[in-house]
Order: C-alpha cells, then structure tokens, then sequence
C-alpha cells in the first residue's frame, strides 16, 4: 500500500494522493464498526441471523452497516406493536381469557397445550363448531369467493398479498365492486410491495380508486407521503371474509396461476396451492386479524360485525383456532406452534412448503423426530420461482435424508405453493406460512390449527392423490454425488438464509 502514490490496493487506484488522517480515520472507524457490531447485533437476535449481519459488515462493512441500520430490526415499529398488543387484549377480554371454548377433555394433553400456547401468543381461542372445505384449483377458488361476495349483504373484507386484475380474476374484482355499488361494506387490504410490479396491478389500483371503495396499501413505502418501515416485512396474509358467515384462507393469492409473467408463461410455470373455506367460529377469528390490520393501516378500530364475547359452540362440529403471526407479535407464533406439534409427533409428520429454508430448532426438531422412528415426509417444488431461496433450500437435504426424512420433489412446471402440515391421525395446519426464516420473523401471516381425525383423513387422502403421485422421492446417492460447484452455490446461499 502506498500513501503518497496512486496505489492504495492492488484493485483500486485514485489520481491523487490521500492525507494521512484521512487513512487513518477510515481505518478507526472500520475497527470501530467491527468491534461494535460484536456487541450490539446478536442482541436479542438468533445467532444464525446475528451471524448473517456479521458476516455482511466484516466483508463490507460501510455496507454492511448501512444495509443493518435500513434493514436490521424484524419488528415492525413500535407504534404497530402496542396496536397489536392493545387488540390483544381486548380480543382476550372477549372470551373471558379462554384459550379453548368448550369442551377440552378429550384433547391429548400436547393438542391442548398447544391450543393455550397459540392462545397466549396470538390472543384467539381454540373452538368448536366449525366445517371446512379444501379449495385445490385456483380459478375454481377465485369463482366460489366471487359467488360468496355477489351474495353479501352487509360487508366483505379483503385481505391478500399479490393482487392483480387479469382474465381469471376479473370477475371477483366485478362482484366487489358490484357489493360497494349496492351498499355493501367493502373493505380491502392490499400488500403494497407484494403486488407491486405485477401485470395487472396498476389496472387495479385506478379502478378501486375510481370506484371510491375503501381500500388500503398494506404497510406502504411511500417515503415521499410519510409512509415508511423496513421494505422487507411485508403482510403475507391471504384472507376473505362475507357477512362473517364464511372465510376463504390458505396460501392462494389473488392473481392468474401463471403469476402473468412472460418468464412463467414461457417455461410453462403454474402455481398449485392450498386454500381452505370456512364457516363457525373461526371465520370470526380471522376478522378479527383483519380488524387489526385495517387497524394498524388507517388507525380505525370498528366493529363490524359486533365484537362482542365470540359466539361458539360448547362442543361439535371441528375444532380449530387462528394463529396470527408476524413482526407485530413479540414471539415467532407460527414457529413455535410448528416446533410443539413436531416434538410431539408419533408416528408422522407430513410437511408442504415450496420456501423451506428452516431455522436451527425447526432443523433439529424434524430430524430429532426422524430419528425416532416418526415417518417424517417432506414435499418442495422441482423448481422454484426464487433462486437463491431454491439454493439455500436444498443445502439442507442432505442433513435431513441422513437423519431418515423423506424428500418428495413435486414435479416442474408445476410452481408447488401449498403450505400445509399434518401431525399423527389428527392434526392439520393450512395456511400462509413458509418454512423458512422470513415466514417464521418478517412476514405477517395467518395459519389454520385443526384437530380432527376426520379432515386430517381428507389431508392424507389428498397426499396419496395429489401430492405423491406428481412427485419424486429424492435418492440421497445421487443428490450426493452433484458437483462441487452446486455444493458451492447451495452453501453460500446458505450463508444468506437468515437474511432472505
């Protein structure tokens, strides 16, 4: 290195010399950087993400600590956090503080502790009767919302993460719009950066402007009109609820199968998901994560339909309880709800996720249960709509097929987009939720939990149709025998899991 010529690194070179202090100073506060982000980063973080950060502000690090101060913190601000805190609470005081309404004793001690755990993180009971209905086409889903909404007389709330107006989808937007005209209470949310882009999203947003319908960007960055918070944590949640009679939720957002992308359309992709709909208690539940969310976006706190003490039944029909999640909440509920079930697995546990990208304790609970002899089945997509994330993902298989997890590859073009989980003979969990870090801590996102011997029977039989036959197990002599250059890239994606 030389101060007084034009080489300061083999790589990089000025057309005049630097002052000294000024060298000096930048290498002070290089040290400084690095020994401080020590100290303060792992801080009330996991260590795998704490690692991440560390590793991007040791390699660049005016960088690195830029990119850590826009992007570092996982919780939505605080002003956000109290609105969910204070929601909380009155959603508890309406149930009298009960995590499961009616009758319990029948429940397997681990299903309902379960049901207090979810209770005590995300405020919403664990109820009785409730009926569902498996939503597997897409357009044929989108249909029977629509049929739902031209039906409504009092209100319709909208809530999903990629919306856009195309040919499959132009006809729900119509009876929304037709519901508004005919004094129906439309309200709708839509994620802002989610849909963002999107072949048809500009469309949507003059026609719901022109219609004069109330309808919201969720968490917005419009720096220039004050709206603003870390670009990456967006609302996942995928939700539609009529007259508080029934509820559509799952993992389907509102959008043509193919995502409207030439790239799609060219290799052929098709998203295939999971969508439940839903009539009884829960669909009460999930207005209310609604209500929250309407809340946090406009600061209106209504109460349509009335919030009074939550109608349920003492005892028939299905079991099922809401888990709200996300970085409104202090805890990863959808993660620890996971990790219970898992735990407490004895004979199966049947995963669907197409980003499976796991923390350290999901990691360690599925091949702790692998190990003990539970029949422990994994489906991801062939392909992925995300690269890096497809990477990072399969850096894992090895690990779990040495520990005795099977791994099914379900077929291309098919996009797979389920997200589903299903624990012994009576257990399922349908949702929004991925398995992967930004799901667990950065994503706010709305899972099913039902208890039923009956559904979960119609979730296997779902698996044996649908999900096997178009899948591939993974042979563990092949995957291991790929070049050191895929091992290469998988690892370093890797590196940057946390961060995704």
């Amino acid at each position: 290195m030389e101060v007084s010529g034009l080489e300061i690194y083999p790589f990089f070179t000025i057309d005049q010399a630097w002052p000294n202090w000024l060298i000096f100073t930048l290498l002070a506060v290089d040290l400084i950087i690095r020994i401080v982000a020590l100290g303060w980063i792992p801080h009330n973080r996991r260590p795998s993400v704490a690692l991440g950060w560390l590793l991007a502000i040791f390699l660049i690090p005016y960088v690195g600590i830029l990119a850590f101060l826009l992007l570092g913190s996982s919780k939505l601000p605080k002003s956000r956090r109290d609105k969910q805190m204070l929601v909380n609470d009155i959603f508890r005081g309406q149930t009298n503080d009960q995590a499961i309404i009616g009758d319990s004793a029948h429940m397997p001690e681990p299903l309902s502790t379960a049901a207090h755990l979810n209770f005590d993180l995300g405020a919403l009971p664990m109820t009785h009767g409730n009926s569902f209905e498996l939503q597997t086409d897409n357009h044929a889903c989108m249909d029977a919302m629509a049929d739902h909404v031209d039906a409504a007389t009092t209100f319709v709330h909208f809530e999903f993460y990629i919306v856009a107006i195309d040919d499959t989808t132009r006809r729900l937007f119509e009876s929304l719009l037709s519901a508004h005209e005919r004094g129906v209470h439309v309200r709708i949310l839509i994620d802002h950066l989610g849909s963002l882009g999107y072949p048809g999203y500009s469309e949507l947003v003059k026609r719901l402007d022109a219609s004069g319908v109330e309808w919201r960007r969720a968490l917005p960055i419009r720096p220039w009109k004050g709206e603003y918070q870390r670009p990456d944590l967006r609302n996942h949640r995928k939700i539609l609820i009529v007259d508080g009679d029934v509820a559509f939720t799952g993992s389907q957002n509102i959008i043509d199968r193919s995502y409207n992308k030439r790239r799609n359309r060219r290799k052929g992709f098709q998203w295939m998901d999971l969508s439940l709909k839903c009539t009884g208690p829960v669909v009460d539940e999930l207005d209310a994560v609604f209500v929250t969310d309407w809340y946090s976006e406009t600061g209106e706190f209504f109460d349509e339909p009335a919030q009074g003490d939550l109608p349920a039944p003492q005892n028939g029909g299905i079991q099922a309880q809401v888990v709200p999640s996300g970085p409104g909440f202090e805890d990863e509920n959808n993660l620890r709800l996971f990790n219970h079930l898992i735990y407490n697995a004895n004979r199966s546990v049947v995963v669907c996720s197409p980003y499976f990208v796991p923390d350290e304790s999901l990691m360690h609970a599925l091949t702790t249960e692998a190990r003990s002899g539970v029949d422990v089945r994994l489906y991801v997509g062939e392909t992925s709509d995300h690269w890096i994330t497809q990477r990072a993902q399969q850096s894992y298989y090895a690990d779990l097929v040495r520990a005795g997890v099977r791994i099914f590859l379900y077929h291309a073009p098919t996009v797979l987009h389920s997200k589903f989980l299903m624990i012994d003979d009576e257990v399922s969990i349908i949702g929004s939720s991925n398995m992967d870090e930004r799901s667990f801590a950065m994503n706010m996102e709305v899972t099913m939990f039902i208890v039923d011997q009956e559904f979960t029977q119609r979730m296997y039989d779902l698996e044996a149709e649908r999900y096997t036959p178009n899948s591939v197990e993974l042979d563990a002599e092949r995957w291991n025998d790929r070049s050191l250059l895929n091992k290469y890239v998988e690892n370093v994606a890797r590196l940057t899991s946390s961060l995704l």
